[in-house]
């Protein structure tokens, strides 16, 4: 049996926390789905966030330039970048996934002001840490973002790339569509950019970004058992962290659930 494979099924238990985790039940309509949104941007913009830092560890990003230790590593992450920090939109425009996402956002009526804020802050050179602070966001997304840049911060890329690889959500995007679709055709709104974003992600994770992922954990670790061991404690760790994220949604979406009873 591979270690890949072994770590899979490690991770197996909490998958499962993720895949039938009572946030699915609750995300009933766009108004949901808006909220869902407005916290889970701050997940695919640490995402890009991982990303980078791969590429900062696996490919030469200075000057002068020196060859790179591994040429496939580096290939593995510049394909990756190609398509998650450049890929096109529904109109045929480069675009990352995280501007895809908040395009979407714009489109459904979500409220885009504090990963606004967020960005603006960032741009400014403030602190991460000091910023997500300040936000009026769930505790839960707040420690999410924390704990992903406890991992960069390590800058050992297969720890980094542990993260980037296992502690992502994948099964979200069939559910959204579900319920864009739904509310498309109830409401006679046209929400083409979430749905292009949604059906994008499920393409390119599916049938190149999942697979040059795991390659990349097997080329990273070789041999190497303490290695393994680092990528199985990560995984595990920002699963953990993927499922307390959907615990902090999930209560936002009950108490403002509550909130509209009143």
């Amino acid at each position: 049996m591979s270690k890949i494979t072994l770590i899979e099924k490690e991770l197996s238990t909490l998958r499962t926390q993720l895949k039938e985790h009572q946030l699915y039940k609750s995300l009933n309509d766009i108004e949901d789905v808006r909220l869902f949104m407005q916290e889970h941007v701050f997940a695919v913009w640490d995402f890009m966030s991982l990303l980078k830092a791969l590429q900062q560890e696996l490919t030469c990003l200075n000057l002068p330039w020196v060859p790179v230790v591994n040429p496939k590593t580096a290939r593995f992450i510049n394909e990756i970048v190609l398509g998650e920090e450049t890929d096109v939109n529904e109109l045929g425009e480069p675009k990352s996934h995280f501007e895809m996402y908040v395009d979407a956002m714009n489109q459904t009526k979500a409220d885009t002001k504090e990963i606004a804020l967020f960005i603006s802050r960032v741009i400014d050179g403030e602190d991460v840490s000091s910023i997500i602070n300040t936000l009026d966001i769930a505790e839960e997304t707040k420690e999410f973002v924390l704990f992903t840049f406890e991992v960069i911060n390590t800058k050992q890329a297969h720890i980094i790339a542990s993260s980037f690889t296992f502690g992502r959500e994948d099964v979200i995007p069939d559910m959204f569509l579900e319920i864009v679709k739904n509310t498309e055709e109830k409401e006679k709104v046209d929400y083409a950019k979430l749905s292009y974003y949604l059906n994008r992600h499920i393409e390119l994770d599916g049938d190149e970004h999942g697979p040059l992922s795991l390659q990349m954990i097997e080329e990273l670790c070789g041999d190497d058992e303490q290695k393994w061991n680092d990528v199985l404690y990560y995984a595990k760790a920002s699963l953990e962290k993927r499922v307390n994220l959907w615990n902090g949604i999930e209560r936002k979406l009950t108490k403002n659930r509550k909130a509209v009873l009143i």
